[in-house]
């Protein structure tokens, strides 16, 4: 890469670093004027992990605060907004606070942390002590806002609505108050098992600096869930709350396709948009196409040292769990949504805009269901499969990237589910090792009927083969003492799977093919012909290993054949 080039901004949370660091940035500015037009008293944007809400706060805290340095936005489409700049640039008082270091194993901790939170933020304004705008009282106070001295839970309760009232007073000005990442304290809390305490303090937090609050100019916080209404903004006016269905705003939050070939453009690796595209594209935001920019960022530098880096993923939500809890608690209709979904299917899904985290609780599976879904779909692992026009979602896995994640979820489920069953298991390893054709075939097959497989559908014949060359291999991987190598290079092609069983001299190699429409025979004698024609065994005679036994597997839907030579 031309060193000249700006640096990719893997992490970069302020604005400011861009220009004072020289980071490429794409512009999302015009979010600002977008803002202004449209705003309530309180605005909540809710997107999944990693889609830049971190960064869009502080753009806004940048372009908004008292004190902002000009030169940060020049030649930004902000700029040439001139009368919205002239009013607002460097005009507003902001707090500004990212809860997402809000928790603690129980409440106590958590309640100190985010009293510790408001402490540091008020002390960013230690001028209040000296302004001669203040009465004694309040400095009073404000010395123990920067304190954190919070023994009172009604202090901290209220103490937002007390700085605004300090800044509004010392500037003249009401303040704008930013919260990032609202819902991560509630998310800990239920997690850690108190959350009913700590959504009574948020409630009550929430409430005095955002409701009634005569020194509140307006209010923008960010999340990853909705949080229900009555649970912790009860009461609230003019409050206005752009989801992922929602069309305003939608082109901020997350990278378009113009904006990734540019991208890719200007580091001279736009050749590979395609897999840009078909990784990490295809979540639907309101009615816009977006990609996620941290996959976007991450993989672009890889492709900067080398053109022909492989697609990875990159991605990681703390959600993951969430999947693993639809498998463990799936009815038989769930689990055979979950194969179309992994097949390029799309489900229709009642999805709840509003949820609150004892939803999960909720004894009536249905309703339990419902509720895992609809968190599935805030938190990024399904997208709507075209615009979202009212009542049932039409959802879809949205790329490569996010069916991996299912995919490797799933085969982990499917793998405690057979190992439990040790003697079946051992049996089953038992007889790919010695070349029993007719039981590898046998136990493999009961072990796909117990568990989801990949539909015969309009997917890539490559990404079924993929799914039960997944479940093959994590069965052998379980078996410690083992070498198991997948697509590694051998003769003159890439295998499936080779197994190495060091202590008795014994390889395999097994090359999977998904048989379309239950054709075994024709995918069968492709698979044996491959095994041949590409020499696989060559790296097991290499490794030395005495005894050979070449596997062809064909699956369709939830049936397998198996052929079989001995070399």
């Amino acid at each position: 890469m031309d060193g000249r080039k700006k640096a990719l901004p893997i992490g970069i949370e302020f604005f400011r670093d861009f220009k004072r660091d020289n980071y490429y940035y794409v512009d999302k500015t015009a979010f600002i004027a977008e803002l202004l037009r449209t705003k309530g008293a309180v605005n909540l944007f809710t997107r999944p992990r990693r889609f830049g809400k971190s960064l869009n706060i502080n753009m806004l805290k940048s372009f908004f605060e008292i004190g902002t340095d000009p030169s940060l936005f020049e030649g930004l489409d902000i700029s040439k907004e001139t009368e919205l700049c002239e009013r607002h640039m460097g005009k507003h008082p902001v707090i500004s606070l990212s809860l997402k270091d809000v928790e603690g194993g129980d409440f106590e901790t958590a309640y100190d942390s985010l009293g510790m939170l408001v402490s540091t933020e008020a002390t960013r304004f230690a001028f209040l002590k000296e302004s001669d705008r203040l009465p004694e009282e309040d400095k009073v106070r404000f010395c123990q806002l920067m304190a954190g001295d919070f023994g009172k839970a009604a202090f901290l309760q209220g103490s937002l609505k007390l700085l605004s009232r300090l800044l509004c007073s010392h500037y003249g000005r009401r303040a704008i108050i930013l919260i990032d990442e609202y819902d991560v304290p509630l998310d800990k809390a239920y997690q850690d098992g108190y959350y009913p305490q700590m959504a009574k303090l948020i409630r009550s937090f929430f409430s005095q600096a955002l409701k009634t609050n005569e020194s509140l100019d307006f209010a923008v916080l960010t999340g990853c869930l909705r949080i229900a209404r009555e649970s912790i903004f009860t009461g609230l006016n003019n409050f206005k709350v752009r989801s992922i269905s929602d069309e305003q705003c939608a082109e901020y939050f997350g990278f378009t396709d113009d904006e990734v070939k540019e991208m890719l453009k200007y580091y001279g690796v736009e050749d590979r948009f395609p897999d840009m595209k078909e990784w990490y594209d295809g979540y639907h935001f309101g009615d816009v196409d977006v990609y996620c920019p941290w996959d976007v960022v991450n993989q672009c530098e890889l492709l900067t040292v080398s053109g022909d880096a492989p697609m990875r993923p990159h991605w990681e939500n703390s959600s993951n769990a969430i999947i693993k809890d639809i498998l463990e608690d799936a009815t038989e209709a769930t689990k055979g949504e979950i194969e179309e979904l992994i097949s390029g299917e799309a489900v229709e899904k009642e999805i709840i805009p509003d949820l609150t985290y004892t939803d999960f609780d909720n004894k009536n599976v249905n309703i339990r269901q419902t509720y895992l879904w609809s968190v599935l779909y805030a938190t990024g692992y399904l997208t709507d499969a075209e615009k979202f026009n009212g009542g049932r979602h039409k959802l879809v896995i949205p790329n490569k990237e996010v069916l991996r994640i299912y995919e490797n979820k799933i085969r982990t489920w499917f793998e405690d589910q057979v190992t439990s069953d040790r003697k079946r298991w051992e049996i089953f390893c038992k007889a790919v090792k010695t070349g029993n054709a007719e039981t590898v075939q046998e136990l493999f097959g009961a072990f796909l009927s117990e568990s989801i497989s990949i539909r015969d559908t309009a997917a890539q014949k490559d990404k079924k083969e993929n799914f039960y060359h997944g479940i093959f291999l994590g069965l052998l991987r379980a078996e410690s003492s083992w070498i198991v190598k997948s697509n590694a290079e051998s003769g003159t092609g890439y295998p499936d799977i080779l197994l190495i069983v060091p202590k008795e001299k014994t390889g395999c190699v097994i090359e999977v093919k998904y048989a379309e429409h239950g054709a075994f025979d024709a995918a069968l004698r492709e698979a044996m012909e491959q095994i041949k024609s590409h020499e696989y065994i060559d790296l097991l005679k290499q490794e030395g290993m005495e005894t050979i036994h070449k596997y062809g597997l064909a699956c369709y839907r939830k049936t397998c054949r198996l052929s079989y030579e001995k070399e």
